[in-house]
């Protein structure tokens, strides 16, 4: 009962909240995540009362036993569907245009990204070796890499966004997923031996390709079984049941773990979702219009899981003037990476002054694949140094995530891939535009 009124109270608060940020021109994300904040541990979470915010953090239960923790499942399942919806952007047609153009993109703003923060964060070890060991500047570069795709989509989504901007968007974000994994994996097991001495080189080349290859394969086979198993319903509703399920199955096995011959292998349910949505748009004839459908049914996941996020963002780090030091420099040195990588790689592609104007810009949300990095870090690093990784990543997310999808929206209006719109209503039966006395005189 407590976890169903908190997730209500979580519900509503987003919903509410985004009327407000449509006042201000803001995107619903941001509305979203403040609302996590407000609901969370240090807010209403704090007064303590059962089943009203979110009383305390991963491995901290709050007065009820419950923690944030508690609520994993719907990001699981929720970054399932964002990670099903991209997939839908890989179309054959439209990657024989842009998928040239995608792929050095999403490769070079990536590997850019990485050694610009790399460089930055390397200086400032030598000028205070204590605050910032070199393992941590090394393991922060490479998440810098990491690109949010759920903020950027749901942004895309909101304002109906179209256009060449939008086109390669969505492709970069998607693929900057799978360089970010073999850029983390790398620097990672550097970063490792520089404190150790003593990490398989062998399993630092092989981890990360195996985290990909079998991501792929998964998607792929789950796709191929996917097409065959819809061809034996026929109604809209059985169809979109159908594709609910191969979607919480396909999160389902890549949460699975293996070590084989001392190698870990591991599955990316990003990537894994991403390819079982790929193959299903390019083999299914009607995969469109039933995309549509599994975005209108999981709309109030992919909420549930902004205020989550929100809620999962911990206030404290901004109480350690170090971290905040560092984490600033981080967010500069990543902003000039992703823009500087992004504009440069769009004019070597000779993109369109849009894109190479804006598509920098629309890169520099971040928020759950860097935290599963910094995760990652922090259960290998352990004690201060794994902290110190967490705490300048929860930082830069914090602002990221607040800030990061309203430069999407300016960066998407201004290249014109935004359009505004008269004012709808759902409860008009025709969703015919309502026009204010005014304009009707104008018109």
């Amino acid at each position: 009962m407590q976890i169903l009124i908190t997730l209500s109270i979580a519900l509503l608060a987003g919903l509410l909240l985004s009327r407000l940020a449509k006042r201000l021109a803001l995107p619903a994300v941001t509305a979203y995540l403040v609302a996590g904040i407000l609901i969370g541990p240090f807010l209403l979470g704090a007064v303590e009362i059962p089943s009203f915010g979110f009383l305390g953090f991963n491995g901290t239960p709050g007065a009820d036993g419950i923690s944030i923790h508690s609520y994993s499942l719907v990001s699981d399942v929720a970054l399932g569907f964002i990670a099903f919806s991209i997939g839908n952007e890989f179309r054959l047609s439209q990657l024989k245009k842009i998928g040239k153009q995608a792929t050095v993109i999403g490769i070079v703003q990536a590997v850019v990204t990485t050694l610009l923060v790399d460089a930055f964060l390397v200086v400032l070890h030598f000028i205070m070796p204590e605050a910032l060991p070199l393992e941590a500047a090394l393991t922060l570069g490479a998440i810098a890499s990491a690109t949010a795709p759920a903020a950027t989509l749901m942004v895309v989504k909101q304002y109906k966004a179209k256009g060449p901007l939008t086109d390669i968007l969505l492709p970069v974000v998607a693929l900057d997923d799978a360089v970010g994994l073999v850029i983390f994996a790398i620097s990672f097991g550097i970063a490792r031996s520089v404190g150790a001495g003593s990490v398989s080189v062998l399993s630092i080349v092989l981890e990360p390709i195996i985290e990909v290859v079998v991501s792929l394969a998964l998607g792929f086979l789950m796709g191929l079984l996917f097409d065959f198993c819809e061809r034996f319903f026929h109604s809209n509703s059985k169809r979109l049941a159908i594709s609910l399920g191969f979607v919480l199955l396909t999160v389902a096995i890549s949460k699975l773990e293996y070590t084989i011959f001392g190698v870990h292998v591991a599955f990316s349910p990003l990537l894994s979702c991403m390819m079982l949505g790929t193959v299903f748009c390019n083999v299914c004839d009607f995969s469109e219009e039933l995309m549509g459908r599994v975005d209108k049914w999981s709309s109030p996941i992919l909420i549930l899981f902004f205020v989550l996020s929100g809620a999962e963002l911990e206030l404290t780090v901004f109480m350690k003037w170090e971290i905040v030091l560092i984490g600033v420099i981080y967010i500069i040195a990543r902003s000039l990476g992703k823009y500087s990588g992004a504009y440069g790689s769009a004019r070597l592609m000779r993109c369109e002054p849009n894109i190479v104007k804006y598509l920098g810009i629309t890169l520099l949300p971040q928020a759950g694949v860097a935290l599963g990095m910094a995760i990652k870090a922090k259960e290998a690093f352990g004690g201060e140094l794994g902290g110190l990784v967490s705490s300048i990543t929860l930082f830069a997310v914090l602002v990221y995530e607040l800030v990061g999808p309203m430069l999407t929206k300016i960066s998407l209006t201004r290249a014109g891939d935004i359009k505004p719109e008269g004012k709808t209503s759902a409860r008009r039966p025709d969703g015919e535009h309502f026009r204010r006395p005014h304009d009707v005189h104008h018109s």
